[in-house]
Order: structure tokens, then C-alpha cells, then sequence
């Protein structure tokens, strides 16, 4: 679960820096893209180099098997095409930003990495054998998700740079952006766990997850409160860069723990036995 919630992360920062880039509007400094490029690449790499090594903590990379099928999975193929704008946008962005093949290749970057995380939602959905009440909000909260937690790591980016490099970064956007994504998550959170438990009858919908409360309630203090908080309290601490850290982590434990609840309560109402 670690692994998918780090490739969300991953597939944000490039989702968010692309659609940066393309409207014009990131850092002066087209260099400094560099890094959450590079630091979106190492979160989505993660699973596919484990895949490589044959690990059983990583079995299959969007469904394919490495070394058991020499052909890919149609979403796999379609992660694999994603580094290719994200190679090409790394050769650009020391370059002028209003030139326009940078420009073109950070909407290729966008439109790749939103087709991918609605791919793996279907593909996610399919394994875990979910019904079929939830096939509407699972891609919306993983790109919400992946928004979310991208970021939060994207904030992280710019506000370290900006402490290096001794520029001004006005937090107050960031907040709020990142605050009104954190309600759109919530709320479609919510939405696919009523959805995913929508038929058994209120007895056994309380039977099935009232053990797990209180993760669910750890879990979203982790994605929600404690980021929030963390934005709100950066520009009131000269070392608020460390609380957008501390925010990102947070955001990548909670949800972790968040797929991993999911998975039981799905698993349960298929098999009642199940623990």
C-alpha cells in the first residue's frame, strides 16, 4: 500500500507541475522544476524497480508480472509511455518558459499521468474484486488523491528551494488551494465508503467496520487534520518549512493506512469469514 500511495504522490507532483509549467505560472528558475520531477519519478519508480527485483512485497507493476510476462498490461504500457513526456520536459525546463514545445510536453505530462491514475483506479478496482457500486468514486478520489498528496510534496519542493535560494514564496495560496483539495477528498472518501457498503443492512454494515473506526479516524487526521493544520501554521514559524514536510508524511501514512482499511471492508462483505 506504501508503494501505491507513493506512486499517487508521484503521479500528482507531475500532474500539478505539468499544468504549472504549461499555464507559465511556477518558479522563474525553470531549473528548479528539476527537482520535483526528480522526486516524482523516484516515488513512481519505486514500485516498478521492486517489481524488477522480484520482491514479494511488489508481485506485479499495474498488473504485470515482470519476468513471468514479457508482455506488458495495457496499464502498465500506459505508465511506462508516461516517462516519456516527463524525460522530454526534464531536457526543456532550463529553457524558456514561454517556449512552446516545453509548454506542449507539459500538457503531454498532464493528460499521461491523469490517463494512468484513471487507468490504475480500474485496474485497482478489478483485483481487489470491488462491487459495482464503487466504480464511480474510486478514479475520482485517486486523482483527487494524487492531487492532494502531490501536492503537498510539490509545496514541499517550493518552499525548501525558496529557503536555499532566498526568494519570497507567498504561502497563503498554497494553503488554500491545497485546503479546498483536502475537502474534495473528504467528500469523496466518504462517498466511495458508503458506496462500497451501500447492501449489506445497517446491523451488518456496523458489524463489518466497527472494529475499524478507529484506524478510519487515525487515518483521516493524518490525510486531513494534521495537514491542515501544518499549512495554516507555516508562515507563523520560521521553521514552518519543516511542518510542509511533516504535512506530505503525514498525508502518505494516513492514506496507507486508509487503503489498507479499505481493502478489509471490501473483503469482509465478499467473504463475511474473513478478518
Amino acid at each position: 500500500m506504501l508503494l501505491e500511495v507513493l506512486a499517487l504522490c508521484g503521479y500528482g507532483l507531475w500532474m500539478l507541475l505539468g499544468l504549472a509549467l504549461a499555464l507559465g505560472i511556477y518558479s522563474t528558475g525553470r531549473g528548479e522544476a528539476l527537482v520535483p520531477l526528480t522526486l516524482g519519478c523516484l516515488f513512481v519508480s519505486a514500485g516498478l524497480l521492486l517489481a524488477c527485483l522480484r520482491l514479494r512485497v511488489m508481485p506485479e507493476w499495474h498488473g504485470w508480472q515482470v519476468g513471468h510476462s514479457l508482455r506488458p498490461t495495457r496499464e502498465a504500457l500506459l505508465a511506462l509511455a508516461t516517462y516519456l513526456p516527463m524525460l522530454g520536459l526534464a531536457g526543456m525546463v532550463r529553457g524558456n518558459e514561454g517556449f512552446w514545445a516545453t509548454r506542449l510536453i507539459s500538457v503531454a505530462l498532464v493528460l499521461c499521468s491523469m490517463a494512468c491514475l484513471i487507468s490504475s483506479a480500474y485496474g485497482y478496482r478489478a483485483r481487489r474484486m470491488a462491487q459495482a457500486g464503487v466504480t464511480m468514486q474510486i478514479p475520482l478520489s485517486r486523482v483527487l488523491s494524487a492531487c492532494y498528496g502531490g501536492g503537498l510534496w510539490l509545496w514541499v519542493c517550493v518552499i525548501f528551494q525558496a529557503n536555499l535560494t532566498g526568494a519570497d514564496v507567498e504561502p497563503l495560496p498554497w494553503a488554500i488551494g491545497l485546503l479546498m483539495l483536502a475537502l474534495l477528498l473528504g467528500l469523496a472518501d466518504g462517498l466511495g465508503w458508503q458506496q462500497s457498503l451501500r447492501k449489506p443492512t445497517p446491523g451488518e454494515r456496523l458489524r463489518h467496520t466497527e472494529d475499524l473506526q478507529g484506524r478510519r479516524f487515525l487515518a483521516a487526521a493524518l490525510i486531513c487534520a494534521v495537514p491542515c493544520l501544518s499549512l495554516l501554521a507555516v508562515p507563523l514559524l520560521p521553521w514552518g518549512r519543516w511542518l510542509a514536510l511533516l504535512a506530505a508524511m503525514a498525508y502518505v501514512a494516513g492514506k496507507t493506512i486508509e487503503l489498507k482499511l479499505y481493502d478489509v471492508a471490501i473483503t469482509r462483505l465478499i467473504d463475511p469469514d474473513a478478518r
